[in-house]
């Protein structure tokens, strides 16, 4: 008689997942992940509101990162090109956490996952978006979904308020493939609010591209 030995960590991921599935729309299977950073450095609400130390993160880039502005606007007028997305994952989850910040239990079930590249018209990619959704009322916000969400609610007149949340400094090998860059990266997660409810959950990391409009992230090393 032979015996399949299972460590606990990969059985406690297998019994995760199989709760994914069981929990998502229609049993629909997670088929893709989103790129988190795996970071370095990462502050919260405290930092945001503060502001970090020049020799840390220059200010343009804190006006990009920690500014509650549209990064899409503001994509848009560094390069003076029209910034256009790529859609790359709608993915049902259900009532599954999906690796997501915390705030994620602020946005109502059942969840859908959204995941896009921001890029110039002539196809330099500048920034990654994760956003989750409530799968129930998606279609009234993205009516059409190759917008970016910015834009998408402006032509709709919704009144929003940026909720910045947490900010981080990491790694992730599939942004260097996807940027053409080396890491680390910048990034943040924010709640767009609307109505004084929370609408959806972001998280967004920027392209070190940029730095040729912004100049040098840091002085750090």
């Amino acid at each position: 008689m032979s015996f399949v030995i299972i460590k606990v960590k990969d059985y406690e991921v297998f019994l995760r997942t199989v709760a994914a599935i069981l929990k998502s729309d229609n049993n629909t299977t997670l088929t893709r992940q989103w790129y988190a950073l795996d970071p370095i450095w990462e502050g919260g609400e405290e930092q945001v509101k503060q502001g970090l130390p020049h020799h840390q993160l220059s200010p343009p880039w804190q006006i990009l990162l920690l500014g509650d502005g549209s990064p899409t606007r503001h994509l848009r007028l560094l390069t003076t090109e029209k910034t256009e997305v790529d859609l790359i994952d709608m993915s049902p989850i259900g009532t599954d956490e999906d690796g997501a910040p915390m705030q994620i239990h602020s946005v109502p079930e059942p969840r859908l996952r959204r995941q896009v590249w921001l890029r110039t018209a002539s196809g330099q990619r500048l920034a990654y978006a994760t956003s989750w959704w409530d799968a129930n009322h998606v279609d009234e916000y993205l009516q059409n979904r190759s917008l970016p969400i910015w834009e998408s609610l402006s032509q709709l007149h919704t009144e929003l308020y940026r909720d910045i949340q947490g900010i981080y400094y990491g790694h992730s090998s599939a942004l260097e493939e996807a940027f053409g860059e080396k890491g680390p990266f910048w990034g943040r997660h924010y709640l767009f609010w609307h109505d004084r409810q929370p609408l959806t959950l972001i998280y967004e990391v920027f392209s070190p591209y940029l730095q040729k409009y912004l100049g040098p992230v840091s002085s750090l090393p």
